[in-house]
C-alpha cells in the first residue's frame, strides 16, 4: 500500500473509517526527513487493516491548527475518525507498530 497525501478535500473521508495514521511535517523539517523512509515500510509492509499517511503543513495549515500542531513531525493514530493516539518528534518504528 502507498502512503497517502492529504488535502483538506479528502482528509475527514479518509479518516472517517478505520485506522488511519497521519504524519503532519514539513518539507523544510529536517526531523521529518528522519521519519519519511518510517512511514514508507509502514505503508509496504500494510495489509490493508490502517492506513499511512501524511498531511504537509505548509499546504494545509487549517488542518495543522484544526489537530493544535505546534511541533512537527506530529503523527496522530485516528481511529473512525477520532484520535486515538499522539505522537511528537521522530520515533522508532516498533513505537507506531505497537499501536497498530
Amino acid at each position: 500500500m502507498s502512503i497517502l497525501h492529504l488535502t483538506s478535500e479528502n482528509f475527514d473521508d479518509t479518516i472517517s473509517k478505520g485506522q488511519v495514521l497521519v504524519d503532519f511535517w514539513a518539507d523544510w523539517c529536517g526531523p521529518c526527513k528522519i521519519l519519511t523512509p518510517i512511514f514508507e515500510e509502514l505503508a509496504a509492509e500494510s495489509t490493508g487493516n490502517v492506513s499511512i499517511a501524511k498531511v504537509d503543513v505548509d499546504q494545509e495549515p487549517t488542518l495543522a491548527a484544526r489537530y493544535s500542531v505546534m511541533s512537527i513531525p506530529t503523527v496522530i493514530l485516528f481511529v473512525d475518525g477520532l484520535e486515538s493516539k499522539r505522537f511528537v518528534g521522530v520515533q522508532p518504528k516498533e513505537t507506531y507498530l505497537a499501536v497498530l
